[in-house]
């Protein structure tokens, strides 16, 4: 896996993102539990009983007239609807009768949990057998800070997204434990709705069951996405736990695989994607690059199921503390995340509170331009340290790394800590999840587009660290090549109805090019298939450059400075960044890669 400290990155492999050093020996703190929703708009009449305004509760006399305003907008939403009498069969077929799915009785407040399209609402609120309409809330607390960080709650409370419910995310991983009590449903039916094991290493116990996820790795990523906190008294609850898993194992019991696993798997997901209608795929792995992106059958592959529909979420890696040269950490990217179609996810730190205003980059996070090709990278950031999420109990993390499991309400089924690029990446596709269910006419160039537009973009100049262990400081720099378009914030995406033409699709991540007359950097859009006036961010086309990574642009130039960036060691820095010299020196960093042990540890100041 990225930076493992125990087992040096054979280059003929494809290694899992988690951090190798997964530390984390903290207590993390309970967040408050979400109880959002507006106040319904009533009066005391004069024999004492509350009259409301209207029938439905605000938020949904808001989404109800966006849809009825603009019926491109319509999406299924969660709610609870209450009746004037105890109902009977014919309440709950009037519902039904409307697209409404039943998910619950509700005999005690006289209604009925369902899950109905907004355009729905308005000829509900008028049947006169209901009496009143409210969403669904969710009252269970966020993934440690994570959701806190990026408002999924405020996304929730605001009825739009369902929580990824009907959305299929393929992870490519190294398999899930379906049984995870927080991976199945109230029915005792697994949200994992699909198994297959490209690795050839299937393991099984002494009652012949397979084992799924040997590693352990999978697991943990699906419950970032999908768990629902039911062993954590939903403390620790998935981003989009109403999403439907399907699990193509790639990585064996020691976290690594090849390339032909991956393509296999994505093959896969493609050939599914109607019959779990998966419109996501997850990559929490990467590789060293060795060739453009152009060349690169991994990438070549990500970009099938990019134009298969499908919205490809990959790690950036956990390079960025490499330093070769004095290149502190720039050009670290891997492989398939050097891809300008996906959606390349760097990792932040909560720094132990709610607000998003004092968290920092991890220093181990992959900086670019990605080598070979300067494609700016990451394209977002996300919480990806000192993450708590499920383990399957038998796997080798678990095994070597004891110290890092946290009791849950069943002992068989804790919860363990990972860090890394690997455990940003689900956050995303989790977000991508709930955008494709709130409209699932969303392709994946829009979602990705609509993700960075709407990224929180206020980020202080530089930070520091320092290693707990070695006591050595990182400093990290906040340009786009370390932040991208900046960090995931859910509840500025879902309420966002901002929809690029189709004409203009394109949300290719842009090329960087060195001008060494005055030592700039600029952007260029598009390639040698794509003009660059059919990228969303190109010039004068949709959203300009400003409008995407805020003020880590100036002019079409990036804020770079040479002096700042490589300190005393600018030609050398420059040389392994920019690749000026041979080939040799584009991939200096890699060579380093597999024998160094610097990106090693979490950051002293990222423990929760």
């Amino acid at each position: 896996m990225f930076g493992n400290g125990e087992t040096k990155m054979n280059r003929k492999k494809l290694w899992s993102a988690a951090w190798g050093r997964v530390l984390g020996l903290l207590t993390l703190a309970l967040a408050a539990s979400l109880s959002s929703g507006q106040a319904v708009r009533s009066f005391r009449s004069e024999d004492g009983f509350e009259r409301r305004t209207s029938k439905m509760a605000p938020e949904l006399e808001r989404l109800s007239a966006q849809v009825a305003a603009s019926p491109a907008a319509n999406k299924n939403v969660r709610v609870i609807v209450q009746f004037k009498q105890n109902p009977q069969a014919r309440h709950f077929s009037m519902v039904q009768n409307r697209g409404g799915k039943l998910n619950a009785r509700l005999n005690l407040i006289r209604g009925g949990a369902f899950s109905l399209p907004a355009s729905a609402l308005r000829g509900l609120a008028n049947d006169p057998d209901v009496d009143y309409i409210v969403p669904d809330h969710q009252v269970k607390a966020a993934d440690d800070l994570t959701d806190a960080a990026i408002g999924t709650g405020t996304a929730r409370s605001l009825g739009l997204g369902s929580w990824g419910m009907g959305m299929g995310v393929a992870v490519i991983d190294s398999g899930i434990n379906g049984n995870h009590d927080d991976l199945m449903s109230s029915s005792g039916q697994s949200h994992v709705v699909y198994h297959q094991d490209f690795t050839g290493t299937s393991v099984y116990n002494s009652a012949g069951v397979a084992v799924y996820d040997t590693y352990g790795h999978g697991t943990h990523v699906a419950g970032i996405l999908a768990g629902d906190g039911s062993d954590s008294n939903g403390q620790y609850t998935g981003i989009a736990y109403g999403a439907d898993l399907i699990d193509l194992r790639v990585l064996d019991r020691n976290g690594a695989g090849s390339d032909s696993n991956v393509i296999a798997a994505i093959q896969r997901a493609i050939d599914l994607k109607d019959a779990y209608n998966i419109r996501v795929i997850n990559l929490s792995l990467g590789r060293p690059i060795f060739t453009s992106y152009v060349n690169d059958p991994l990438c070549q592959a990500v970009e099938q199921a990019w134009r298969a529909g499908i919205v490809v979420v990959v790690a950036a890696g956990n390079f960025g503390r490499l330093s070769v040269n004095g290149s502190n950490g720039y050009g670290t990217v891997a492989a398939p995340g050097n891809d300008p179609y996906v959606i390349t996810v760097g990792g932040m730190k909560t720094m132990s509170t709610a607000s998003r205003s004092d968290d920092q980059i991890a220093s181990y996070s992959s900086k670019g331009p990605t080598t070979y090709d300067h494609i700016v990278k990451p394209d977002i950031v996300a919480p990806g340290n000192l993450i708590r999420s499920i383990i399957d109990p038998g796997s080798t993390l678990l095994a070597e790394f004891p110290s890092n499991k946290r009791r849950g309400s069943r002992p068989s089924y804790d919860y363990f800590v990972l860090s890394g690029t690997s455990m940003a990446t689900p956050v995303v596709s989790g977000a991508a999840a709930m955008l494709l269910q709130q409209d699932p006419s969303l392709t994946p160039d829009q979602v990705k587009a609509r993700l960075m537009k709407t990224a929180y973009k206020t980020f202080p100049t530089y930070t520091v660290a320092t290693d707990p262990v070695t006591l050595q400081t990182f400093t990290s720099y906040y340009d786009l090549f370390t932040v991208g378009a900046g960090y995931l914030d859910i509840a500025a995406a879902v309420a966002n109805s901002d929809k690029t033409p189709d004409n203009i699709g394109s949300a290719l991540s842009p090329t960087a090019v060195y001008n060494s007359s005055n030592g700039t950097v600029s952007l260029l859009y598009g390639n040698s298939s794509i003009p660059a006036a059919s990228v969303v961010w190109g010039t004068s086309v949709v959203w300009g450059t400003s409008v995407v990574w805020g003020t880590n642009v100036n002019a079409n130039s990036v804020v770079w400075g040479t002096s700042v960036v490589w300190g005393t060691n600018t030609a050398s820095g420059f040389s392994v960044v920019w690749g000026t010299s041979t080939d040799s020196a584009l991939s200096v960093v890699w060579e380093t890669a597999t024998d160094s042990n610097e990106a090693l540890s979490v950051d002293a100041d990222g423990e929760e």
